[in-house]
């Protein structure tokens, strides 16, 4: 099956029976082609004596270790053909994962992104305020985490700024005038959780009642840990937005930088969902078994767009559960869930490449 073949349905449309079958083709497919390009891919799959022709259903596939992309060089494509390098982040002294795109792969993650965004803030461009700085984007071929995110954002952007300047200070003028500009329109917003939090939040009660972002959307995601350190929760972060700018549109999002472009959008009654470009299987942590809905467990994402790197199905260092298939009271088809934070003991990063003074 194409990818192309999916772009043709609304991200939250299939029903459960109708999105397995499609994901089980496709991902089967991408199994396949990995096996056969990726030499690191097939020494473990062989390893673990997988056979490609059972296979069933997309739960009975193989997984990788999310941690094994810090590890081995894992691609599918020859190394020419490599059209951009993107990596994880990570605190001093750790391996970052780096994820190797071609063409069709990244074109692939910016088309799914799309999908998935516009369902929640329109097909229309929108004036844009990123909650960062310009130099983040300083290396075009060679993307943080953080970069990446920016850069996919901005195609919803008609006009830009940055909210912050290269020091991480508040750049509150030239946030003034882009809302006079744009009165009285939509404003999207879009940043990293914690550096929202620190270097956005933080600073406009430096200026109570200046700044009205009634009319905003923000998109926010990554970097949780360190505001939970600090005690901020998502209760928390929301409701302070909303009384010091009047910021009452604020969704959340699950990524990361080894399936970028199949992100999990947090709907108005606070469900991460899956869309058709993605699954999530909650697996056992005693012997990888699937959970049912309603049992905690380790998470394992899913995703039909890797083609240049096998990162199609992969076990990663969270803990979640899934709340729920097809019947969310938002009406979007598919898996909703909740994310309860790293595995106990899992490496500590964060998928916002947080800023450190």
């Amino acid at each position: 099956m194409k990818f192309e073949e999916l772009l043709n349905i609304p991200p939250y449309q299939l029903e459960k029976q109708e999105k397995r079958k499609r994901l089980t083709t496709r991902l089967g497919e991408l199994s396949e082609l990995h096996y056969h390009n990726c030499v690191a891919y097939k020494k473990i799959v062989d390893i673990l004596g997988f056979h490609g022709e059972k296979v069933k259903d997309y739960e009975e596939l193989p997984f990788l270790p999310v941690r094994l992309f810090k590890e081995l060089e894992l691609k599918s494509v020859e190394s020419e053909d490599i059209v951009k390098t993107m990596t994880s982040s990570g605190t001093t002294g750790q391996n970052v994962s780096k994820i190797y795109l071609d063409k069709i792969t990244s074109s692939n993650q910016q088309k799914a992104l799309v999908k998935i965004v516009s369902d929640f803030v329109g097909s229309s461009r929108l004036p844009m305020i990123i909650i960062d700085c310009p130099s983040v984007l300083k290396d075009r071929v060679k993307f943080s985490a953080r970069g990446a995110g920016i850069l996919g954002f901005s195609i919803f952007a008609s006009d830009k700024i940055y909210a912050l300047q290269d020091n991480m200070e508040l750049n509150i003028e030239a946030i003034k005038l882009f809302l006079e500009k744009h009165k009285g329109k939509k404003i999207l917003l879009f940043g990293f959780t914690f550096i929202i939090w620190k270097y956005f939040y933080q600073e406009l009660l430096k200026y109570p009642e200046e700044i009205d972002f009634s009319q905003g959307i923000l998109i926010h995601g990554g970097g949780w840990k360190k505001l939970i350190n600090e005690a901020v929760s998502e209760e928390k972060f929301k409701s302070c937005l909303q009384e010091t700018c009047g910021l009452y549109k604020i969704y959340d999002y699950y990524g990361m930088v080894e399936q970028t472009g199949c992100i999990y959008m947090e709907c108005e009654y606070g469900h991460l969902h899956a869309s058709i470009f993605s699954d999530i299987v909650i697996r056992n942590s005693r012997d990888f078994s699937p959970c049912k809905i309603g049992e905690k467990g380790m998470i394992q994402v899913l995703s039909v767009i890797p083609e240049s790197y096998p990162g199609h199905s992969i076990l990663t260092e969270d803990e979640g559960i899934v709340l729920g298939e097809d019947d969310c009271p938002c009406g979007r088809k598919g898996k909703y869930f909740k994310i309860f934070g790293r595995i106990k003991n899992a490496e500590v990063r964060g998928c916002s490449d947080t800023y450190e003074k």
